[in-house]
């Protein structure tokens, strides 16, 4: 059964800002909360978001989500209790993508580490060793946390923006991943990328004919690339038993979730 928002649906179905993006590096310090941290890395940068890849990092504690069914009556899907394993927690691969929420830096991570997958919970998680880190951040555009009358969710949407080749942009619901990325860069004359982000898919479809048939997942892209105009989009993801599945999506079957959040680095300037 696919899922059914709440809300009215909304006619733009994919919502993009142009973006002068630029690589950054750093140290994210022991001690701190991730958010705290990456807050920090993106400051010093003078970027206002992107997205940052933890690969490495150790966090004592580290608290996560699952996907989950929702139980309200109102959402399509929910987050499970935290979890909460003992002692320290390597992130083995995770991508964030970073903007802005009531004021204040927000990210939205998901990544794998200790053998499961899952949603990373930033004010919660701890570094408990200095971790260098890199991303890809914008000083003219980010995402930032708004109410979403669709899903009934506060969801990263891009704000800001420029003349910069790059693009931060979120693709709505029911939208089949690898078309609207195609339909989204055509539309802004990009035909060769880099993409980076994370977001959810309802029952996955992959190239190689595995199946992920759960309504509610979180997934990150790994190693996403456009190359003459055509998506090829690899991805991590887990469902809501915290099976963990990799693979490349195919085309016209991977539905948006909840939501897709992107960062599109243009690679044929």
């Amino acid at each position: 059964m696919r899922m059914i928002h709440p809300g009215p649906r909304a006619a733009d179905r994919a919502v993009a800002v142009r973006a002068d993006l630029r690589p950054l590096s750093g140290v994210l310090r022991a001690g701190q909360t991730v958010m705290d941290a990456v807050g920090d890395l993106f400051a010093q940068a003078g970027c206002k978001g992107g997205v940052v890849w933890l690969d490495g990092a150790v966090c004592d504690p580290l608290r996560f989500v699952l996907p989950a069914p929702s139980t309200d009556g109102i959402h399509a899907a929910w987050y499970s209790d935290t979890h909460a394993p003992e002692g320290p927690v390597t992130i083995a691969h995770a991508t964030a993508t970073v903007g802005w929420k009531d004021g204040a830096p927000f990210l939205h991570c998901h990544g794998t580490w200790a053998g499961t997958m899952g949603h990373l919970l930033p004010f919660d998680s701890i570094l408990a060793a200095d971790a260098p880190a890199s991303g890809i951040g914008a000083p003219d555009a980010w995402f930032e946390a708004l109410p979403d009358a669709e899903t009934a969710f506060t969801l990263f949407t891009p704000q800001g923006g420029g003349n910069g080749p790059g693009l931060l942009a979120r693709i709505l619901p029911g939208e089949d991943v690898i078309t609207a990325i195609e339909t989204l860069a055509a539309r802004h004359g990009i035909t060769d990328a880099r993409l980076h982000g994370v977001g959810s898919i309802d029952h996955i479809r992959f190239a190689d004919g595995s199946r992920m048939d759960c309504h509610a997942t979180e997934l990150r892209l790994d190693g996403a690339t456009l190359i003459q105009g055509r998506a090829h989009v690899p991805i991590e993801v887990v469902d809501i038993a915290g099976t963990i599945m990799r693979g490349a999506l195919t085309c016209g079957e991977n539905p948006i979730g909840v939501t897709l959040e992107l960062l599109i680095e243009r690679t044929n300037i």
